[in-house]
């Protein structure tokens, strides 16, 4: 049986590690305490002696194949990019939603919606902590969920008070050893693919926490773009503008740089490289293939979300939530809209899985010694 020894080895020496946390959530839901999170979000070896050697952790890896098929069979997946049941473009009913939420706001307005009916009694998302920073959060209230809302990429107040690193990546899985300890049974996840992933193969094995875990709402994903100092000031100059005359950044197709005086600069991802995380290149999955229903901007007007239903589930949620909650982009205004989104979404998603397949094509093996991980 392989074990996290086997994980370094395969996945986070080559680089492919995305830090989802799924393998740490697991063993410190169980309480073995043998994995721990080091400064850059890794997973390393806490107390080795601690490691029983079960081989979970190497299983839920989204990178490691083995639970693939069956997991595929459980959410009825298929080719090319998941099951689809539905495609449509809409946005929140509730102004107050889509003033703070990205794009259309609704993941927000269906997480609002599962509270009112008492769907959910907690939802795992992200909240700004700092400006350009965020961190993973369990919401147990819908004061939470609004607080959490949006991009929150917002450099209004000028640079001195950036952090000095962030990223549009925040690990959600570490949330989930939260859940027993609350009493909560019922709550929604919010995730990129490799999350949704490492959620789906857990569910597969039956495994603590993933059964509290009711929904799974899916972000469509171009990668996890790092912002350091470094790559700030390569922005400046690919973009032609300073961080000081920022307002808002969203990343639809393109990176948006939203400038205070109404302007715009539109950065292609693939001018990114140098500040794309590393393993987000071997990286299949752009639209959430695993989850109950995907959401993004791409395909979409300004101020509207682009929304999969790929499961009953999904599917029930959603209608549940329309004319109430959730308001859809009608046929009188473009009969095509939703033919149109999904198209872009295919191109977008076949893009990323023939780069993530040349990418893969490309990789050496390397070994590793398990003292390095102490």
């Amino acid at each position: 049986m392989k074990t996290f020894f086997n994980l370094v080895q395969e996945v986070q020496k080559p680089g492919l590690c995305h830090h989802c946390g799924g393998c740490l959530t697991f063993c410190t839901a169980i309480n073995f305490g043998a994995l721990e999170a080091d400064e850059d979000g890794r997973p390393r070896y806490k107390d080795i002696e601690k490691c029983i050697e079960c081989g979970i952790c190497y299983e839920i890896c989204p990178e490691i194949g083995s639970l693939d098929e069956e997991m595929k069979r459980n959410i009825a997946w298929s080719t090319p990019m998941g099951r689809i049941i539905e495609t449509t473009v809409a946005r929140a009913t509730d102004e107050k939603v889509r003033e703070v939420a990205t794009d259309g706001g609704v993941i927000t307005a269906l997480l609002l919606h599962l509270f009112d009916i008492g769907r959910i009694d907690g939802a795992i998302v992200t909240k700004q902590t700092g400006l350009f920073l965020r961190e993973p959060c369990l919401a147990t209230t819908k004061e939470q969920i609004l607080e959490s809302a949006g991009f929150h990429f917002d450099a209004s107040h000028g640079m001195a008070l950036f952090s000095d690193a962030y990223s549009t990546y925040s690990p959600s899985i570490v949330e989930l050893e939260d859940l027993a300890k609350q009493g909560l049974h019922r709550v929604a996840f919010v995730g990129t693919p490799c999350q949704i992933k490492a959620m789906r193969k857990m569910e597969t094995l039956g495994i603590v926490p993933s059964e509290s875990v009711k929904y799974h709402f899916g972000l469509f994903c171009s990668g996890n773009f790092e912002f350091g100092p470094e790559q700030r000031k390569k922005l400046e100059e690919i973009g032609g503008f300073q961080w000081a005359d920022v307002d808002h950044i969203n990343v639809k197709g393109t990176l948006q740089i939203h400038l205070k005086n109404g302007k715009a600069k539109f950065i292609p991802l693939d001018k990114l490289a140098f500040m794309r995380r590393y393993a987000c290149r071997y990286c299949e999955d752009y639209s959430a293939e695993y989850a109950d229903i995907s959401f993004g901007g791409i395909g979409s007007p300004e101020g509207w979300t682009t929304v999969i239903t790929r499961t009953p589930v999904g599917r029930a949620v959603f209608a549940d939530a329309k004319d109430a909650d959730i308001q859809e982009y009608t046929y009188k205004d473009n009969p095509k809209f939703a033919t149109e989104a999904l198209h872009k979404l295919t191109q977008w998603s076949e893009m990323k899985k023939e780069a993530a397949r040349e990418h893969h094509d490309e990789l050496g093996t390397k070994t590793v010694s398990v003292k390095e991980f102490h």
